[in-house]
């Protein structure tokens, strides 16, 4: 086999065999096919397409490259989660105790966010001294007491995903759908999960600028869910808006606390229980949708849900304490009011403005090596729909540097858009594909 045959295969529109994938993802990982050989057959792959069949194959060869995680071990059918990331969405911080204190195994490897778009890992290091590197058998053995553990992505999970995602961010193949695609469920797969949960953002604060765009993503990881033997269900959700109020690594992780007590933003919390009621019925726990709904509302009712975080949290060598007196999580030395200018209703929030000055104040990186700056961030007072006065206050900014605030404030500039009248009430989830 050669890779130029591949490149112009792909080019013309033809299917590649299984075979022919594994040569490609076996010769790039080891280094005997050129980046530039490889980037030609990105670039065909995003004007050409894969099929279903071809997409599945590129996945298990990617999860297939490096290290895969074997959760045999562990009772219960193991349900991952993943989004494919947005503004404020400290989804996975509520989800994994929440669906953990109601009998699911949560066994979640995470990664550290990059631009506005914030990690878990990241997030849950605002707990003093919370240790996401653990070895493999600490990593189980904690799944196996107390039901739940999130730690960092392996170094050598899916080594073929790492270099492919890499090339395609430098030549302009980041949109190819069967890519992306192929990229998020080969490290899912990898990591072990019986069946798969994904939330798949839409909006101006996701990678999917629209609906058209989202639910050609979903339906293609769905399809090689089922291609591979892995029930997986999508959840198509809004990011038009900051999912909750907060945006920050300790903000977040206050208002997922707040949520997990059942005292959390609306919209926040209504995507927790769909997504963690599919999650129940995925695992087995329950037989509808609306049967784990009420069962996880119970959970939140009676504090378990919030136990459930501390023991994680302690397990990992963070202070639990923190978990129960909120006040002891990292604070910015600076807060800024943005009031509003006029009467109205709130008609738009600039997602993407909010999540770029997240990054100006240091919330977030443009490098993975880039440090992060737990405390700062922004908090919501007003979403879209809601009525405010000339003079109140629409956001507090969190900060801890002068010139990065200023910085921050003119990202923010016309962010929030006021009107007379009241705007159509914003749908929260749009689909779900299974």
């Amino acid at each position: 086999m050669r890779m130029v045959d591949m490149i112009a295969k792909k080019r013309d529109g033809g299917e590649l065999t299984t075979e022919e994938i594994r040569f490609l993802v076996e010769g790039y990982t080891s280094g005997s096919i050129p980046d530039y050989q490889m980037s030609a057959w990105a670039m065909a792959v995003l004007f050409r397409g894969m099929t279903a069949r071809e997409t599945g194959d590129l996945t298990l060869a990617m999860a297939g490259s490096g290290e895969q995680l074997d959760l045999s071990s562990l009772s219960g059918v193991k349900v991952d989660k993943h989004s494919t990331g947005g503004v404020g969405d400290k989804t996975t911080l509520v989800v994994a105790p929440l669906v953990a204190a109601a009998g699911i195994p949560v066994a979640k490897m995470s990664g550290r966010g990059l631009g506005y778009s914030g990690g878990t890992i990241d997030k849950l290091e605002s707990f003093s001294g919370f240790q996401v590197e653990r070895t493999r058998e600490q990593f189980l053995q904690q799944v196996r007491d107390i039901g739940v553990s999130v730690i960092g992505q392996s170094g050598n999970l899916t080594p073929a995903d790492k270099k492919l995602y890499a090339l395609r961010d430098v030549t302009a193949t980041v949109e190819a759908v069967p890519l992306i695609a192929s990229s998020i469920m080969s490290k899912k797969i990898a990591a072990g999960a019986d069946a798969i949960l994904l939330d798949v953002k839409v909006g101006k604060g996701a990678f999917m600028k629209n609906l058209e765009q989202a639910e050609t993503l979903a339906r293609a990881m769905v399809d090689i869910g089922s291609q591979v033997g892995r029930k997986t269900v999508a959840v198509i959700s809004d990011m038009n808006q900051p999912l909750g109020f907060a945006v920050g690594n300790a903000l977040e992780v206050k208002e997922a606390i707040e949520t997990l007590a059942g005292k959390g933003p609306r919209d926040l919390t209504e995507l927790v229980l769909a997504i963690g009621a599919r999650m129940l019925l995925l695992g087995g726990l329950v037989a509808t949708v609306e049967e784990g709904r009420g069962k996880l509302e119970e959970i939140m009712a009676s504090g378990k849900a919030v136990d459930k975080l501390a023991e994680m949290v302690e397990a990992q060598g963070g202070d639990k304490e923190e978990v129960y007196n909120l006040e002891k999580l990292p604070k910015a030395k600076l807060l800024h009011a943005i009031t509003a200018k006029q009467d109205g209703f709130i008609t738009d929030i600039d997602a993407e403005a909010v999540g770029h000055a997240s990054v100006v104040l240091g919330a977030g990186r443009l490098t993975k090596d880039m440090p992060i700056d737990l405390a700062v961030g922004l908090v919501l007072h007003k979403k879209r729909g809601d009525q405010v006065q000339a003079g109140e206050t629409l956001v507090t900014v969190h900060a801890n540097q002068e010139q990065l605030l200023q910085s921050a404030l003119q990202e923010l500039e016309g962010a929030f858009q006021i009107s007379d009248i009241p705007p159509r009430e914003q749908t929260l989830i749009y689909k779900i594909v299974e």
